[in-house]
């Protein structure tokens, strides 16, 4: 199972071997420790759930500290399962750490995008913009979204103005470049669909062998 959860740091640049200079994003990856094992025979699927992050005790409601107290571990911020086919490889209290992964893996990572509020069309979709002249008064507005009097209404799915960003969206196929250890660092070869600070989830890819 290569499947880790972090926090994305920052965005820059490596020179390679080559002389080629790319663009990389930085994830802080675990450590996760493993807070429950859940099995065919119990839970009806095999699986691993994972913590990541710190979090002081009054930032938690009672449920979730005796989840941990039970296993006698440390809180953690953030909680999420991982499928896997052997659950007897994991105990309760191991460690997952950015070793599980060498330069040159695949991987998918998923995120929540950046909010950007309410938009218009011309941001939202890249419509094209009115005619600019002085006299003009459709600079920006999205024009026509009826159909005339057949069928007399807008249908679904209408590209318009609305709320952009701060959705959920995953990015399969992104290149690990670099493999810190010792600071809990992966490099990746492009951009991670999240705000600095945030959450990501990294999964080895599903469209090609990592």
């Amino acid at each position: 199972m290569k499947s880790i959860l972090g926090k994305k740091i920052a965005m820059t640049q490596m020179f390679m071997e080559d002389g080629r200079v790319i663009p990389v994003t930085v994830v802080e990856a675990g450590p996760c420790v493993v807070t429950q094992i859940k099995t065919v025979e119990k839970d009806g699927y095999s699986a691993i759930q994972v913590g990541f992050g710190d979090i002081k005790e009054r930032r938690t409601n009672k449920p979730l500290r005796g989840h941990f107290a039970s296993n006698k571990l440390q809180l953690k911020k953030y909680l999420r399962e991982f499928k896997v086919e052997d659950v007897s490889l994991y105990k309760v209290g191991q460690e997952v750490k950015t070793d599980i992964f060498n330069v040159g893996d695949k991987v998918d990572v998923s995120g929540v995008t950046i909010g950007k509020g309410f938009a218009g069309g011309i941001k939202r979709w890249g419509f094209s913009g009115g005619p600019a002249s002085h006299g003009s008064h459709s600079h920006r507005i999205p024009g026509s979204i009826g159909a005339s009097a057949t069928p007399s209404r807008v249908y679904k799915g209408k590209k318009m103005p609305g709320h952009l960003g701060s959705v959920r969206r995953t990015i399969q196929n992104l290149e690990v470049v670099k493999v810190d250890v010792q600071n809990n660092l992966l490099f990746f070869k492009g951009n991670v669909p999240s705000a600095k600070g945030n959450l990501v989830v990294i999964k080895g890819a599903v469209k090609c062998k990592a």
